[in-house]
């Protein structure tokens, strides 16, 4: 896997807003299929570096690769400018986010809601939108709320939705962002059970998450942070059984205690 281009590089990444630096020089390879879980205390910067990568968010200094290619900014001679909207529409659309809060359009449909990145940016013809939504609506275990509207559906019925929504634009990448923190607790599972079947089938994740256990489950690696830093990263197992770092150990003592 070494010998293979990284799909996300990440290199020297620094955010600061203002005079708070979020991210501090954050370096970081995900391999094609590869799923990569970030954990660490509140305010460590992990939300940021994934906003960062599908530029959400505009680094302060450093750069993100995307199958190679810069997101962001176009490289010309020495210099580097701004990438125009178009181009960065391009990239955007092979990376799905899900958001702690789902995001949907609440006038439109749930089979509404999936068919518009389809039909508007990748320009699909309607009957082959449909049919993709209506396959995923069934992977995520939602087809019988097909015509249901947001308001009707439980928070974790509605994060599903909005898996299924990020899917259909066919996405090489897949960000989650605490995708079951604004959930109630017995409906954390059903969501992570859609993550988990698509961690099967070789989907490339980066995860932030504060559920521990999923993320010693599923990830290839696990990347502790810290203060705008990445402490230690490694296999679940190390990071989680044996870890040689005293920070990384402390939080999970804590977040255990809760």
């Amino acid at each position: 896997m070494a010998d293979v281009a990284p799909l996300v590089r990440i290199e020297g990444l620094y955010k600061s807003f203002g005079r708070l630096d979020v991210l501090k020089g954050i370096d970081l390879k995900v391999q094609q299929g590869q799923k990569i879980s970030l954990i660490g205390p509140s305010g460590s910067g992990k939300t940021t570096l994934l906003r960062c990568v599908n530029y959400l968010e505009e680094p302060t200094r450093g750069s993100i690769y995307i199958d190679n290619e810069l997101i962001g900014q176009r490289q010309v001679g020495a210099r580097r400018l701004p990438m125009g909207d178009g181009e960065l529409a391009r990239m955007r659309a092979g990376i799905g986010m899900v958001f702690q809060r789902f995001n949907l359009f609440p006038h439109l449909s749930v089979l509404e809601n999936i068919i518009l990145g389809p039909l508007k940016v990748l320009g699909r013809e309607r009957g082959e939108a449909v049919e993709l939504a209506e396959d995923l609506l069934n992977k995520v275990g939602m087809l019988n709320k097909r015509d249901a509207f947001p308001e009707q559906l439980s928070g974790g019925q509605q994060q599903r939705i909005a898996i299924a929504r990020a899917l259909a634009m066919r996405p090489k990448l897949m960000l989650f962002d605490e995708a079951t923190s604004a959930l109630d607790p017995e409906l954390v599972g059903e969501v992570l059970a859609v993550m988990r079947k698509l961690a099967e089938e070789g989907m490339t994740m980066i995860i932030v998450t504060h559920e521990m256990r999923f993320a010693e489950t599923v990830s290839d690696q696990v990347v502790f942070m810290a203060d705008g830093n990445i402490v230690e990263q490694g296999p679940p197992r190390q990071v989680f059984r044996e870890s040689q770092v005293e920070r990384t150990r402390a939080f999970l003592r804590a977040v255990q205690e809760h």
